[in-house]
């Protein structure tokens, strides 16, 4: 259950459609769930945060992955994301669980999208083609979670024409993810052409001297551009679920 459900619910009692005593039961569920020995669901994240638990799929076994997803739906949540998931994990997941699986960016969905209840757009760019798994990772989370997402994928700066050529959905976007690597120049630059929030995210592309995205990691926190935030390297989901939460303020 999430913020969103919980305002239904409230409505419900002030409408009499439900009675104050359904209403406290749907409450007063268990805060957590717990699946054998390995896991503990957060059944209420949503409450607390406004965003139901999510899966990092890495370093879990697939037994685990699925025995965690079928907890949360048996618990009402009706959808769910799993992030950094191979294609053979996906594939097992498969044969017990609805999964969509994207093999760019290493995530899985069970559930359909949801409608967007943003208030406006998440603009997601990245600097070169080979930032785009990073940059699905951002993209699908976002909408996840209820972002309507325009992807502007290949207009780094060194063709900076083609960013120039998308000033409009620029302009417009409520937040930006700017993700980039070699020296993570796209999130200043877009810093200066836009009024809303910008998240740089740095990516691990880059000859040796890139340090495996350290290099562009120290452009983007010594950004000249105001506005600019950092998330760690190579991470899409913080960056899209940071996006999310500012484009859902009211």
């Amino acid at each position: 259950m999430d913020k969103h459900e919980i305002t239904q619910l409230l409505t419900g009692v002030a409408d009499g459609s439900i009675s104050p005593e359904g209403a406290a039961l749907k409450l007063k569920m268990q805060p957590f769930k717990e699946i054998e020995e390995y896991a503990r669901i957060d059944l209420h994240r949503g409450i607390r945060q406004g965003v139901p638990e999510v899966i990092y799929g890495a370093g879990k076994t697939p037994e685990h992955i699925v025995g965690i997803a079928k907890g949360m739906l048996e618990s009402g949540q009706k959808s769910v994301l799993i992030t950094r998931i191979s294609e053979e994990t996906a594939q097992f997941i498969q044969r017990e669980l609805p999964l969509n699986y994207d093999k760019l960016s290493k995530t899985g969905t069970i559930g359909g999208m949801p409608e967007p209840t943003g208030k406006g757009t998440v603009v997601v760019a990245t600097g070169g083609t080979s930032d785009i798994p990073v940059a699905e990772e951002a993209a699908i989370t976002a909408e996840m979670l209820g972002n309507r997402v325009v992807r502007l994928y290949d207009v780094g700066v060194s063709g900076i024409h083609r960013l120039l050529s998308n000033l409009e959905p620029i302009m417009s976007a409520r937040v930006i993810v700017a993700v980039a690597g070699m020296e993570g120049a796209l999130p200043s630059v877009i810093g200066g052409l836009a009024d809303c929030p910008v998240i740089a995210v740095p990516t691990s592309v880059g000859y040796g001297a890139s340090l495996g995205g350290v290099a562009a990691l120290l452009s983007m926190l010594n950004s000249c551009a105001s506005g600019v935030s950092v998330v760690n390297i190579d991470n899409g989901f913080g960056a899209g679920y940071m996006a999310s939460m500012i484009n859902h303020l009211d």
